[in-house]
């Protein structure tokens, strides 16, 4: 069954070194809602006046948040119709929180989750200093709001529950606190794959 993975989480838990370390040992295509989305980000807030480097501030969700998620789910439903798997990148805030979101993405393919194996891997870090460092060791320009505006910002990474109508066991919390090593890599590929030989 084809396979549709998202790796969501807060800011700096590591959610796209994750997917694409599982996406290198596996030859699966991953789709990182912060690549496909920059190009028009920052063509719509520079031509709004604002800094074509903020990703986080109410300017930027209303012109640009929802308009990231659709070309991110777009793109990734495109490939589960061509029956391929795919993982997908995103801190995916209100759409975890909405219970039948995914049903009605897929629907939209005239696809289900009864034929399509629908996983979330929940990336998340043991507090938000933990956060803090990493943010700031990976010295994004893109970051520099979320460190400028710190208080305002972490309650974001509080770790959150998925609401979606699918198996408790289609859902992994991943700690991911400590660097990542073939142990931690084969337990995540265990919960994607199960035992599918690669």
């Amino acid at each position: 069954m084809r396979k549709l993975v998202f790796f969501v989480g807060g800011a700096g838990a590591g959610k796209t070194t994750l997917a694409k370390a599982l996406a290198k040992r596996r030859s699966v295509a991953i789709i990182d809602m912060d690549t496909v989305l920059r190009p028009a980000a920052v063509a719509l807030m520079t031509q709004a006046g604002l800094d074509p480097n903020d990703r986080d501030s109410s300017f930027y969700k209303k012109l640009c948040r929802d308009l990231g998620y659709r070309i991110t789910m777009d793109a990734a439903l495109e490939n589960i119709a061509n029956d391929g798997d795919i993982f997908v990148i995103g801190p995916f805030t209100k759409e975890t929180e909405t219970p039948d979101w995914i049903e009605q993405e897929l629907f939209a393919i005239g696809a289900s989750l009864s034929d399509v194996e629908v996983k979330v891997v929940f990336v998340y870090l043991r507090d938000d200093k933990v956060h803090y460092e990493r943010i700031v060791q990976r010295g994004s320009i893109l970051d520099q709001y979320k460190l400028d505006n710190w208080s305002e910002f972490s309650p974001s990474l509080v770790r959150r529950e998925l609401k979606w109508n699918i198996p408790a066991s289609s859902v992994l919390y991943f700690d991911n606190s400590t660097p990542l090593n073939e142990q931690s890599l084969a337990s995540l590929d265990q919960f994607v794959y199960g035992g599918d030989a690669f």
